[in-house]
């Protein structure tokens, strides 16, 4: 049980470090630290914890799905690819960039997750 706990946790244990070096970066300015920034800077970097929701919820459903191991750990690296792929895409749009640069940004992480995929497929076997 102490297994299945742990792996749902690394996206906490990042979005802490996250957290802890930006903190630490701004106290090495000498910059004293209030615990309202604390907080600012938590909730700035709590994206990383929820970008670990939907590959999370797809491994949820996948015995729905009739999926096994292998199946599972496919369908949950979809999920983020194609999450990784709408947010590069979405924050191009929200910052301006022309139609044209919003298509290659889309394109550019997709290619970078593809490269994932592949690294992991190569090494993996």
């Amino acid at each position: 049980m102490a297994a299945k706990v742990c792996r749902g946790t690394p996206s906490v244990v990042f979005w802490a470090a996250h957290v802890y070096a930006r903190l630490a970066g701004e106290r090495a300015h000498g910059q004293l630290l209030s615990w309202g920034e604390v907080r600012h800077v938590a909730t700035h970097e709590w994206p990383v914890v929820q970008a670990a929701v939907p590959p999370a919820v797809a491994v949820a459903i996948s015995p729905l799905l009739r999926l096994g191991l292998a199946g599972t750990a496919w369908f949950a690296l979809g999920v983020a690819l194609f999450e990784q792929v709408m947010w590069s895409t979405v924050a191009a749009v929200r910052a301006g960039a022309s139609r044209r640069l919003v298509v290659v940004s889309g394109l550019v992480n997709l290619a970078l997750g593809l490269i994932i995929v592949v690294a992991k497929t190569t090494i993996h076997h």
